[in-house]
């Protein structure tokens, strides 16, 4: 394990993980990594932007349920304001998306 910065749970207990599902994707000009991805999250629609264009095509991401840091502060990528995270795994060879394991609502925060 490489080594990692300890926090308290007070500073966890402020990150908002929420389920989000894939609505639309887009390619992202002039970048070889970023998706646009369209979200909803309960009744709200969000846009993420998310570096996973090398391990997933448009048409295995719409509709997919994945996991989102809600209450990150928007910021600007490649002319576009991203409203969120989203959180996946990476060994180094392989890549997933951190998703449900049963059919849970999006909006839904996790606990």
């Amino acid at each position: 394990m490489e080594n990692v910065e300890l926090i308290n749970i007070e500073y966890f207990l402020k990150v908002k993980l929420a389920l989000a599902k894939i609505l639309e994707v887009e390619e992202v000009p002039k970048s070889d990594k970023l998706l646009k991805l369209t979200l909803k999250v309960g009744e709200e629609t969000r846009t993420v932007l998310a570096g996973i264009k090398e391990y997933y095509t448009k048409e295995e991401l719409i509709g997919k349920k994945i996991l989102i840091v809600y209450n990150l502060a928007p910021r600007k990528m490649m002319g576009f304001e991203s409203q969120g995270m989203v959180l996946a795994l990476s060994d180094g060879e392989n890549f997933s998306l951190l998703v449900p394991d049963k059919d849970v609502k999006e909006g839904t925060f996790a606990k």
